[in-house]
């Protein structure tokens, strides 16, 4: 029920505005819209790689000491190597900087990114949906505003 009043109370304020100031909002509501929808896919890229990256934690770790296995130095590029210390991983925690964490702790790095990164998912979706509201709420009133104008310069 709030929120229907709040929809018409908004609504009554953008009926009261311009047709360049609605122009204006519209725009600035759909290019919101873009930069938010663009951070989700941003936020879902790295929640990604977060997930690849504890699969290959939890795939290392079952893995013996001494085991020959395939060192990826890029996403095309393996070199051989030797698994050496499976209880130890350095983790990535941007910007260049990475520490040396147990198995156990790297595990519990990337879940608790993970968590977050979900976190500011919702949060963000959430903002994503008001301000598509926004933006589709000034559009229709800019269409009907367009409307009337030429529906009386027609007369």
């Amino acid at each position: 029920m709030a929120s229907s009043s709040s929809s018409s109370s908004a609504r009554v304020e953008l009926e009261k505005m311009g047709i360049d100031q609605l122009k204006a909002l519209k725009e600035q509501a759909d290019l919101e819209v873009n930069l938010l929808q663009d951070s989700l896919n941003n936020i879902r890229t790295a929640n990604a790689r977060l997930e690849s990256a504890a699969g290959a934690l939890n795939d290392l770790s079952l893995r013996p000491q001494g085991k020959k296995m395939l060192v990826p130095l890029t996403a095309s590029l393996y070199v051989p190597g030797t698994l050496d210390e499976a209880d130890k991983v350095l983790v990535d925690i941007g910007t260049g900087y990475f520490i040396e964490k147990t198995m156990e702790d790297g595990k519990d790095y990337c879940q608790r990114k993970i968590n977050l990164l979900k976190s500011n998912y919702e949060q963000l979706f959430e903002v994503l949906a008001k301000k598509k509201s926004v933006a589709d709420e000034a559009g229709m009133v800019l269409q009907s505003k367009v409307r009337q104008l030429q529906a009386t310069a027609t007369s």
